[in-house]
Protein backbone atom coordinates (compact mmCIF):
# COMPACT_ATOMS: atom_id res chain seq x y z
CA UNK A 1 0.00 0.00 0.00
CA UNK A 2 2.99 2.61 0.90
CA UNK A 3 4.39 1.98 -3.09
CA UNK A 4 1.26 2.79 -4.60
CA UNK A 5 0.50 6.03 -2.13
CA UNK A 6 4.68 7.12 -3.27
CA UNK A 7 3.23 6.35 -6.87
CA UNK A 8 0.88 8.44 -6.72
CA UNK A 9 2.33 11.25 -4.58
CA UNK A 10 5.17 11.43 -7.58
CA UNK A 11 2.71 11.40 -10.38
CA UNK A 12 1.12 14.08 -8.68
CA UNK A 13 3.77 16.53 -8.19
CA UNK A 14 4.39 15.56 -11.99
CA UNK A 15 1.29 16.54 -13.23
CA UNK A 16 0.59 20.17 -13.18
CA UNK A 17 4.02 21.11 -13.82
CA UNK A 18 3.21 19.17 -17.31
CA UNK A 19 0.40 20.73 -17.96
CA UNK A 20 1.83 23.90 -17.42
CA UNK A 21 5.00 22.60 -19.52
CA UNK A 22 2.08 22.09 -22.30
CA UNK A 23 0.76 25.21 -21.84
CA UNK A 24 4.05 27.71 -21.28
CA UNK A 25 6.39 25.87 -24.89
CA UNK A 26 2.65 26.38 -26.40
CA UNK A 27 2.32 29.69 -26.14
CA UNK A 28 6.32 30.12 -27.05
CA UNK A 29 5.90 28.26 -30.49
CA UNK A 30 2.83 30.38 -31.19
CA UNK A 31 4.25 33.66 -30.08
CA UNK A 32 7.55 32.95 -31.92
CA UNK A 33 5.81 32.07 -35.09
CA UNK A 34 2.45 31.72 -35.29
CA UNK A 35 1.02 35.84 -34.23
CA UNK A 36 3.18 37.40 -36.61
CA UNK A 37 1.91 35.50 -39.68
CA UNK A 38 -1.94 35.25 -38.72
CA UNK A 39 -1.33 39.45 -38.05
CA UNK A 40 -0.06 39.47 -41.91
CA UNK A 41 -2.76 37.20 -43.35
CA UNK A 42 -5.56 39.33 -41.86
CA UNK A 43 -3.47 43.02 -43.16
CA UNK A 44 -2.18 41.54 -46.49
CA UNK A 45 -5.12 39.02 -47.39
CA UNK A 46 -7.92 40.64 -45.49
CA UNK A 47 -8.75 37.60 -43.72
CA UNK A 48 -11.72 37.31 -41.42
CA UNK A 49 -10.79 36.54 -37.61
CA UNK A 50 -12.74 33.31 -38.41
CA UNK A 51 -11.00 31.89 -41.39
CA UNK A 52 -7.46 32.99 -39.49
CA UNK A 53 -8.91 31.17 -36.63
CA UNK A 54 -9.78 27.75 -38.14
CA UNK A 55 -6.56 27.99 -39.32
CA UNK A 56 -4.79 28.73 -35.68
CA UNK A 57 -6.83 25.54 -34.79
CA UNK A 58 -6.02 23.12 -37.22
CA UNK A 59 -2.20 24.19 -36.43
CA UNK A 60 -2.04 23.41 -33.11
CA UNK A 61 -1.73 19.70 -32.96
CA UNK A 62 1.10 20.03 -34.95
CA UNK A 63 2.69 22.44 -31.97
CA UNK A 64 1.25 20.70 -29.27
CA UNK A 65 3.16 17.20 -30.36
CA UNK A 66 6.56 19.00 -30.14
CA UNK A 67 5.58 20.38 -26.59
CA UNK A 68 4.89 16.59 -25.09
CA UNK A 69 8.72 15.75 -25.06
CA UNK A 70 9.64 19.26 -23.70
CA UNK A 71 6.76 18.78 -21.03
CA UNK A 72 8.07 16.13 -19.62
CA UNK A 73 11.40 17.25 -19.36
CA UNK A 74 10.30 20.34 -17.86
CA UNK A 75 7.64 18.69 -15.13
CA UNK A 76 10.11 15.80 -13.86
CA UNK A 77 13.20 18.52 -13.53
CA UNK A 78 10.62 20.43 -11.89
CA UNK A 79 8.94 17.32 -9.53
CA UNK A 80 12.24 16.07 -8.47
CA UNK A 81 14.06 19.09 -7.62
CA UNK A 82 11.12 19.97 -5.42
CA UNK A 83 11.72 16.72 -3.76
CA UNK A 84 14.96 16.97 -3.63
CA UNK A 85 15.13 20.52 -2.07
CA UNK A 86 12.31 19.40 0.54
CA UNK A 87 14.49 15.98 1.57
CA UNK A 88 11.73 13.81 0.82
CA UNK A 89 14.04 11.73 -1.77
CA UNK A 90 16.43 11.07 1.32
CA UNK A 91 13.10 10.20 3.49
CA UNK A 92 12.13 7.67 0.96
CA UNK A 93 15.28 6.51 0.75
CA UNK A 94 15.58 6.18 4.59
CA UNK A 95 12.41 4.37 4.41
CA UNK A 96 13.52 1.18 2.36
CA UNK A 97 12.85 2.80 -0.90
CA UNK A 98 15.67 2.50 -3.80
CA UNK A 99 15.96 5.34 -5.85
CA UNK A 100 14.67 3.18 -9.23
CA UNK A 101 11.47 2.92 -7.28
CA UNK A 102 11.28 6.58 -7.01
CA UNK A 103 12.05 7.60 -10.82
CA UNK A 104 10.04 4.07 -12.21
CA UNK A 105 6.48 6.02 -11.94
CA UNK A 106 7.74 9.18 -14.39
CA UNK A 107 9.55 7.37 -16.91
CA UNK A 108 6.81 4.75 -17.09
CA UNK A 109 4.21 7.86 -17.47
CA UNK A 110 7.37 9.09 -20.02
CA UNK A 111 6.75 5.60 -21.79
CA UNK A 112 2.95 5.96 -21.91
CA UNK A 113 3.50 9.38 -23.27
CA UNK A 114 5.69 8.37 -25.67
CA UNK A 115 3.02 6.32 -26.87
CA UNK A 116 0.27 8.42 -27.28
CA UNK A 117 2.53 10.76 -29.01
CA UNK A 118 2.59 8.38 -32.15
CA UNK A 119 -0.52 7.45 -32.53
CA UNK A 120 -1.29 11.28 -31.94
CA UNK A 121 1.76 11.86 -34.75
CA UNK A 122 -0.03 9.44 -37.37
CA UNK A 123 -4.08 10.52 -36.41
CA UNK A 124 -4.66 13.81 -35.73
CA UNK A 125 -1.71 15.81 -37.22
CA UNK A 126 -1.28 14.99 -40.83
CA UNK A 127 -4.88 15.63 -41.45
CA UNK A 128 -5.34 18.69 -39.53
CA UNK A 129 -1.77 19.96 -41.22
CA UNK A 130 -3.29 19.18 -44.32
CA UNK A 131 -6.12 21.22 -43.79
CA UNK A 132 -4.58 24.09 -42.17
CA UNK A 133 -2.34 24.51 -45.89
CA UNK A 134 -5.78 24.26 -47.51
CA UNK A 135 -7.47 26.98 -46.01
CA UNK A 136 -4.20 28.99 -45.82
CA UNK A 137 -3.95 28.12 -49.97
CA UNK A 138 -7.63 28.59 -50.41
CA UNK A 139 -9.49 30.96 -48.52
CA UNK A 140 -6.68 33.13 -47.57
CA UNK A 141 -4.56 33.22 -50.26
CA UNK A 142 -6.68 32.69 -52.88
CA UNK A 143 -5.50 29.49 -54.75
CA UNK A 144 -2.36 29.51 -55.13
CA UNK A 145 -1.07 26.23 -55.41
CA UNK A 146 1.96 26.02 -57.74
CA UNK A 147 1.19 24.40 -60.86
CA UNK A 148 3.83 22.84 -61.45
CA UNK A 149 4.93 19.40 -59.25
CA UNK A 150 7.40 16.59 -59.21
CA UNK A 151 7.31 13.40 -58.08
CA UNK A 152 2.65 13.40 -57.86
CA UNK A 153 1.45 9.97 -56.48
CA UNK A 154 -2.21 9.51 -56.82
CA UNK A 155 -3.97 6.26 -56.23
CA UNK A 156 -6.97 5.18 -57.60
CA UNK A 157 -9.49 2.32 -56.04
CA UNK A 158 -11.43 0.20 -58.54
CA UNK A 159 -13.49 -2.54 -56.49
CA UNK A 160 -10.96 -5.07 -55.46
CA UNK A 161 -8.12 -3.39 -57.59
CA UNK A 162 -6.04 -0.58 -56.21
CA UNK A 163 -3.84 1.58 -58.30
CA UNK A 164 -1.28 3.36 -57.93
CA UNK A 165 0.29 6.37 -60.20
CA UNK A 166 3.50 7.88 -59.97
CA UNK A 167 4.59 10.45 -62.39
CA UNK A 168 8.23 12.09 -62.02
CA UNK A 169 6.57 15.33 -63.08
CA UNK A 170 3.46 17.26 -63.37
CA UNK A 171 1.94 20.30 -65.21
CA UNK A 172 -1.36 21.35 -64.42
CA UNK A 173 -1.57 24.43 -67.10
CA UNK A 174 -0.91 21.97 -70.08
CA UNK A 175 -2.82 18.75 -68.33
CA UNK A 176 0.69 16.34 -68.63
CA UNK A 177 2.31 13.88 -66.42
CA UNK A 178 5.66 12.85 -67.66
CA UNK A 179 7.39 9.25 -66.94
CA UNK A 180 4.43 7.73 -65.63
CA UNK A 181 4.38 4.21 -63.44
CA UNK A 182 1.17 3.07 -62.86
CA UNK A 183 1.01 -0.21 -60.37
CA UNK A 184 -1.82 -2.44 -60.09
CA UNK A 185 -2.90 -4.34 -56.54
CA UNK A 186 -5.31 -7.31 -56.22
CA UNK A 187 -5.38 -8.88 -53.06
CA UNK A 188 -2.70 -6.45 -51.64
CA UNK A 189 -0.40 -8.36 -54.33
CA UNK A 190 1.20 -6.42 -57.19
CA UNK A 191 -0.04 -7.98 -60.34
CA UNK A 192 0.46 -5.39 -63.08
CA UNK A 193 2.78 -2.42 -64.16
CA UNK A 194 2.47 -0.21 -66.75
CA UNK A 195 4.98 2.43 -67.64
CA UNK A 196 4.89 5.10 -70.24
CA UNK A 197 6.68 8.35 -71.48
CA UNK A 198 3.76 10.65 -71.01
CA UNK A 199 0.29 11.00 -70.16
CA UNK A 200 -2.72 13.98 -71.20
CA UNK A 201 -5.42 15.21 -70.28
CA UNK A 202 -8.12 14.90 -72.68
CA UNK A 203 -12.16 14.71 -73.48
CA UNK A 204 -12.12 14.22 -69.52
CA UNK A 205 -9.45 11.36 -69.57
CA UNK A 206 -6.05 10.84 -69.09
CA UNK A 207 -3.91 9.28 -71.71
CA UNK A 208 -0.68 7.81 -71.82
CA UNK A 209 1.41 7.57 -74.44
CA UNK A 210 4.12 5.36 -75.86
CA UNK A 211 3.96 2.78 -73.06
CA UNK A 212 4.95 -0.82 -71.76
CA UNK A 213 2.65 -3.09 -69.72
CA UNK A 214 4.11 -5.59 -67.27
CA UNK A 215 1.94 -8.68 -66.12
CA UNK A 216 3.38 -10.21 -62.67
CA UNK A 217 3.30 -13.65 -60.97
CA UNK A 218 4.46 -13.58 -57.29
CA UNK A 219 6.48 -16.71 -57.59
CA UNK A 220 7.25 -16.47 -61.62
CA UNK A 221 7.91 -12.74 -61.73
CA UNK A 222 7.07 -10.87 -65.00
CA UNK A 223 4.68 -13.12 -66.91
CA UNK A 224 4.32 -11.20 -70.10
CA UNK A 225 5.13 -7.74 -71.78
CA UNK A 226 2.95 -5.84 -74.08
CA UNK A 227 4.31 -2.46 -76.11
CA UNK A 228 1.23 0.28 -76.44
CA UNK A 229 0.76 3.97 -78.03
CA UNK A 230 -2.04 5.09 -76.36
CA UNK A 231 -4.20 3.67 -73.33
CA UNK A 232 -6.76 5.71 -71.22
CA UNK A 233 -6.18 5.27 -67.70
CA UNK A 234 -9.44 4.66 -65.60
CA UNK A 235 -8.58 8.39 -63.47
CA UNK A 236 -10.94 10.63 -63.60
CA UNK A 237 -9.00 13.29 -61.42
CA UNK A 238 -8.80 16.52 -62.84
CA UNK A 239 -5.47 18.01 -63.05
CA UNK A 240 -6.58 20.90 -60.34
CA UNK A 241 -7.61 18.45 -58.22
CA UNK A 242 -4.52 16.27 -58.82
CA UNK A 243 -2.42 19.33 -58.22
CA UNK A 244 -4.53 20.02 -54.62
CA UNK A 245 -4.64 16.14 -53.53
CA UNK A 246 -0.89 16.04 -53.42
CA UNK A 247 0.39 16.41 -49.93
CA UNK A 248 3.64 16.98 -48.71
CA UNK A 249 6.23 14.72 -46.23
CA UNK A 250 5.06 16.21 -43.35
CA UNK A 251 0.97 16.03 -44.16
CA UNK A 252 1.28 12.37 -45.11
CA UNK A 253 0.56 9.29 -42.77
CA UNK A 254 3.45 6.62 -41.90
CA UNK A 255 1.21 4.36 -44.32
CA UNK A 256 1.11 6.97 -47.13
CA UNK A 257 4.97 7.63 -46.76
CA UNK A 258 5.66 3.77 -46.45
CA UNK A 259 3.54 3.30 -50.01
CA UNK A 260 6.06 6.17 -51.53
CA UNK A 261 9.19 5.28 -50.51
CA UNK A 262 7.54 1.65 -52.13
CA UNK A 263 7.36 3.33 -55.62
CA UNK A 264 10.36 5.52 -55.17
CA UNK A 265 12.69 2.30 -54.98
CA UNK A 266 10.78 0.34 -57.33
CA UNK A 267 12.36 3.31 -59.71
CA UNK A 268 15.61 3.01 -58.37
CA UNK A 269 15.39 6.81 -57.01
CA UNK A 270 16.91 8.16 -53.27
CA UNK A 271 14.41 7.24 -50.51
CA UNK A 272 16.44 8.39 -47.54
CA UNK A 273 14.75 11.70 -46.78
CA UNK A 274 11.45 9.40 -46.63
CA UNK A 275 12.86 6.98 -44.74
CA UNK A 276 14.47 9.89 -42.34
CA UNK A 277 10.58 11.21 -41.88
CA UNK A 278 9.35 7.73 -41.03
CA UNK A 279 11.77 7.02 -38.45
CA UNK A 280 11.58 10.31 -37.19
CA UNK A 281 7.76 9.78 -36.20
CA UNK A 282 9.21 7.45 -33.66
CA UNK A 283 12.09 9.15 -32.91
CA UNK A 284 10.48 12.59 -31.40
CA UNK A 285 8.21 10.85 -29.52
CA UNK A 286 10.35 8.93 -27.63
CA UNK A 287 11.86 11.60 -26.66
CA UNK A 288 9.35 12.16 -23.79
CA UNK A 289 10.88 8.63 -22.20
CA UNK A 290 14.49 9.17 -22.99
CA UNK A 291 13.90 13.05 -21.16
CA UNK A 292 11.82 10.77 -18.31
CA UNK A 293 15.01 9.04 -17.59
CA UNK A 294 17.16 12.14 -18.00
CA UNK A 295 15.54 14.84 -16.21
CA UNK A 296 15.09 12.63 -13.10
CA UNK A 297 18.94 12.64 -11.81
CA UNK A 298 19.13 16.21 -13.67
CA UNK A 299 16.04 17.39 -11.21
CA UNK A 300 17.61 15.13 -7.94
CA UNK A 301 19.99 18.18 -6.37
CA UNK A 302 19.07 20.52 -3.90
CA UNK A 303 21.01 23.92 -5.66
CA UNK A 304 18.80 22.65 -8.78
CA UNK A 305 15.30 23.34 -7.66
CA UNK A 306 12.49 25.88 -8.35
CA UNK A 307 10.91 26.35 -11.18
CA UNK A 308 12.79 29.00 -13.05
CA UNK A 309 15.87 27.03 -12.63
CA UNK A 310 14.12 23.87 -13.80
CA UNK A 311 12.56 25.78 -16.71
CA UNK A 312 16.79 26.77 -17.56
CA UNK A 313 17.86 23.15 -17.58
CA UNK A 314 15.11 22.14 -20.08
CA UNK A 315 15.69 24.67 -22.46
CA UNK A 316 19.14 23.83 -23.02
CA UNK A 317 19.06 20.24 -22.59
CA UNK A 318 15.99 21.05 -25.17
CA UNK A 319 18.08 23.11 -27.14
CA UNK A 320 20.99 20.55 -27.18
CA UNK A 321 18.69 17.73 -28.27
CA UNK A 322 17.11 19.77 -31.28
CA UNK A 323 20.60 20.85 -32.08
CA UNK A 324 21.88 17.44 -32.60
CA UNK A 325 18.46 16.47 -34.19
CA UNK A 326 18.93 18.50 -36.86
CA UNK A 327 22.84 18.11 -37.86
CA UNK A 328 22.14 13.74 -37.56
CA UNK A 329 18.75 13.88 -40.06
CA UNK A 330 20.72 16.19 -42.43
CA UNK A 331 22.91 13.89 -42.72
CA UNK A 332 20.21 10.79 -42.95
CA UNK A 333 18.78 12.60 -45.47
CA UNK A 334 21.48 12.73 -47.27
CA UNK A 335 22.12 9.32 -47.13
CA UNK A 336 25.77 9.65 -45.46
CA UNK A 337 24.47 7.72 -42.58
CA UNK A 338 21.64 4.78 -42.11
CA UNK A 339 18.52 6.85 -41.57
CA UNK A 340 17.13 5.13 -38.52
CA UNK A 341 20.67 6.18 -36.97
CA UNK A 342 19.98 9.57 -37.77
CA UNK A 343 16.76 9.70 -36.09
CA UNK A 344 17.34 7.76 -32.85
CA UNK A 345 21.04 9.50 -32.41
CA UNK A 346 19.65 12.31 -30.09
CA UNK A 347 17.27 9.72 -28.19
CA UNK A 348 20.17 7.13 -27.93
CA UNK A 349 22.52 10.04 -26.77
CA UNK A 350 20.00 10.95 -24.16
CA UNK A 351 19.67 7.51 -23.29
CA UNK A 352 22.68 6.80 -22.22
CA UNK A 353 23.03 9.97 -20.44
CA UNK A 354 20.44 9.69 -18.71
CA UNK A 355 21.48 5.91 -16.97
CA UNK A 356 24.85 7.10 -16.67
CA UNK A 357 23.40 9.68 -14.41
CA UNK A 358 20.68 7.46 -12.74
CA UNK A 359 23.24 5.18 -11.48
CA UNK A 360 25.38 8.15 -10.27
CA UNK A 361 22.40 9.88 -8.44
CA UNK A 362 21.41 6.41 -6.83
CA UNK A 363 24.26 6.49 -4.11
Amino acid sequence: MQLRLLDKYVLKELLYPFIFGVASFSTIFIASSMLFKIVQYITTYGAPISTVSRLFMYSLPEIVNYTFPMSVLLATLMAFGKMSSNSEIVAMKSGGVSYYRIVAPVVIVGFIISMFSVIWAEKVVPPSKHEAKRILEVEIRGNVKPRTQDHVVIKMLSGTVQRIAYARSFDESTGTMNHITIEEFQKQKLSRIQTADKAIWENDSWVLQNGTVFTLDEKEGVTSKAAFKKQIIPLNTTPKEISWEQKSINEMTLGELRGYVKVLERQKLPSDDLWTEIYMRFAIPLASFVFALLGAPLGTQRQRSGSSIGMGISVIVIFMYYGIMAFATGLGKGGVIPPLLAAMLPNIICFIAGVFMLKKADY
